[in-house]
């Protein structure tokens, strides 16, 4: 059932395998390093590639990786027990060898040839205990062991409506509601009432007839009205629970301060005794509420010092141990190191998830990120005297760095010189939703390759917008001012197929020898069904060589929704059997005022993947950035 087991470290060192043939699983081994492992993309703890699943389980103590790979066809439930003894067992078998990372590199896998054995005893005891629970939970229960055959013929019949015991629920359910009834109307439990009014002695508990439970109720509500109990019934309970008399509570005691011309010594005068707090009890509470709200205030000043003198304390700490020796040095020793658990991680997770949704990263993202950080720290051993807060955020700059940091290179002025080789012209498709700058950056990004010598064809692809062609002729106006003869402007008005526009300004670029072609297209909402069919076409039917998402650095969530529904909607109207072209890049405009509100570059990368090619920052054609992911990232942490 298992395909493949195989144990190696992050370096890339395979320690031991269960199978022959692992060569077979190569292709989906490597992408799971290269998309899941090395991304840190989340929580993820399997990968489907083909027609296998892959499982895996990271031991962040010594950097070790456990996968298992077996048909999706099957559920294998006992994949995630299995891996989790596997590694257990590792551990302790291999313990020293695993700690000695230069013997571990030198002398590679030959310390683990034994571990077959283990493995394979771990395993039939699984399978055996899946085996056992399956045949356990398929078998049905005999009629012996159901609960009704413990049922007796006599306690179905009693149970019947009309049988012995549904009698007997009935009669002492007219008891009770009989109770009530004797005591408001006062009478005794040897007396009732006859039909002339006058008391007939009863024996106690015998039942009374509707008759006499009707006049005592009457009797009990026409005393109410006249405003109490009948006089029997109040001379009863004057007898029987004479009143009371409570005792009238003591005043306030006069206070007797020194100037009155009385002998007053110090003791009567120090009011900080509990005993001399006020004899009243107005005067009681105001003490006590008094010395909780000095209490409540000292302990908001703690707090509010706490995480400043914290820092201090392990420093100082620190400089002990450092300094000292003896008896000091053994402690140390003995307390030395700890592993991080989930709960050590999760206050400090929780607000690193808040600092990042303040800073604009959207909802998914920063839960996914955290969750990655918290995988990759679980068991992870650290010094006891080190800082947990600073461990997390520490992993959480890695994380972000390796998020902002390309997969692949997007190397424009390269890739145009090759498609110029090929004497052909490089084409950039620009899209994403209204009002995000499309048009002033594609301007941005003409001046730019006008700077490195590049002739550029600007084709109007917004036939929809008023004003949209009107504006590019101005750029294009500018820009040959400051680079004469190198940008020129393809329209045909509005109203117009922009698929069909795109295409002749490739081939007329390609007939007059120029090197890039940028196509503007019209905004439009991510929700738009006809329009976004319309994009799908003009990307399938000209393939340009990359195609750049323009979006605003202000948004939040609503930055996942539209990178989402623009890739799903360029892979939807894909023809079948042809590769679909999704967003290759992105442009983040409006940089410039955000302040330290970053978060849209993370969200935007971490749902596509792919590298924020240029940022958009001022008004000038000069204000065009490449991304600085360490400035992002430390304005996430700040």
């Amino acid at each position: 059932m298992i395909e493949l087991f195989t144990i190696f470290g992050k370096g890339g060192i395979v320690l031991w395998c269960f199978q022959e043939g692992a060569q077979l699983f190569t292709e989906g081994i490597n992408n799971l390093i290269k998309e899941v492992i090395l991304q840190e993309r989340g929580d993820v703890t399997q990968f489907k590639h083909q027609e296998m699943t892959i499982k895996f389980k990271l031991d962040n103590e010594f950097d070790l990786v456990f996968i298992v790979v077996y048909q999706s066809i099957i559920q294998l439930s006992y994949a995630d027990k299995l891996m989790a003894e596997v590694e257990a067992r590792f551990r302790d078998l291999y313990k020293n060898v695993l700690e000695n990372k230069n013997l571990l590199y030198q002398h590679g896998s030959k310390y683990f040839k034994s571990f077959g054995e283990e493995f394979k005893n771990i395993l039939e005891a699984n399978m055996r205990s899946a085996l056992t629970s399956n045949q356990t939970s398929r078998v049905p229960k005999t009629f012996q062991e159901s609960a009704k055959s413990q049922k007796t013929v006599e306690s179905m019949i009693i149970s019947r409506p009309g049988g012995k015991n549904d009698k007997k629920k009935k009669e002492v359910e007219k008891k009770k509601k009989a109770a009530p009834t004797e005591r408001s109307g006062c009478q005794s439990p040897s007396s009732a009432v006859d039909s002339n009014g006058s008391d007939v002695p009863s024996m106690p508990g015998s039942p009374k007839s509707d008759d006499d439970e009707m006049k005592a109720r009457r009797e009990a509500f026409f005393a109410k009205k006249k405003g109490g109990a009948p006089k029997s019934c109040r001379g009863a309970a004057e007898k029987k629970s004479p009143v009371m008399e409570e005792p009238k509570k003591k005043g306030k005691a006069a206070r007797v301060w020194d100037l009155s011309g009385k002998n007053t010594d110090a003791a009567t005068l120090d009011y900080s005794s509990p005993k001399d707090a006020g004899d009243g009890p107005e005067e009681n509470q105001f003490v006590n509420e008094q010395r909780a709200f000095v209490g409540r205030s000292a302990a908001l000043e703690d707090l509010r010092h706490e995480s400043e003198s914290e820092e201090e304390e392990e420093e100082v700490i620190a400089a002990k141990v450092s300094q000292s020796g003896g008896w000091f040095s053994a402690f140390k020793g003995l307390v030395g190191n700890k592993k991080l658990t989930a709960e050590d991680m999760a206050p400090v997770l929780e607000k690193m998830k808040e600092n990042l949704i303040l800073k604009n990263v959207a909802a998914e993202p920063a839960d996914q990120i955290c969750q990655s950080v918290a995988k990759k720290l679980d068991g992870k051993v650290i010094s006891t005297f080190s800082r947990v807060n600073s461990e997390v955020k520490e992993a959480v700059r890695d994380s972000l760095t390796q998020l902002l940091t390309p997969r692949r290179r997007v190397d424009i002025l390269r890739d145009v010189a090759h498609a110029k080789s090929e004497d052909r012209p490089y084409v950039i498709v620009f899209c994403g939703v209204n009002g995000v700058g499309k048009s002033t950056n594609l301007a941005k990004i003409t001046f730019w390759l006008n700077e490195n010598g590049h002739r550029v064809l600007i084709a109007a692809g917004d036939t929809f917008r008023a004003g949209a062609v009107e504006q590019l002729r101005t750029h294009t106006k500018h820009l040959n001012a400051l680079h004469p003869n190198h940008v020129q402007l393809y329209e045909q008005g509005y109203g117009k197929d922009a698929a069909e526009l795109a295409k002749a300004a490739i081939a007329i670029a390609q007939e007059r020898k120029i090197d890039v072609v940028l196509v503007d297209t019209a905004g439009r909402m991510q929700d738009n069904e006809p329009l976004m069919r319309a994009l799908s076409k003009l990307i399938r039917m000209n393939k340009p060589d990359l195609t750049l998402f323009v979006g605003e650095a202000l948004v939040g969530n609503e930055a996942v929704d539209q990178l989402v529904r623009f890739n799903q909607a360029l892979a939807d109207h894909t023809s079948p059997g042809e590769k679909p072209l999704l967003i290759d890049g992105m442009v983040l405009t409006k940089f410039d005022t955000i302040d330290d509100k970053v978060g849209a570059a993370i969200s935007m990368t971490y749902i596509t993947g792919q590298p924020i090619v240029f940022v958009g920052c001022g008004q000038t054609y000069k204000d065009l950035r490449n991304l600085n992911v360490s400035a992002v990232v430390n304005a996430i942490l700040k």
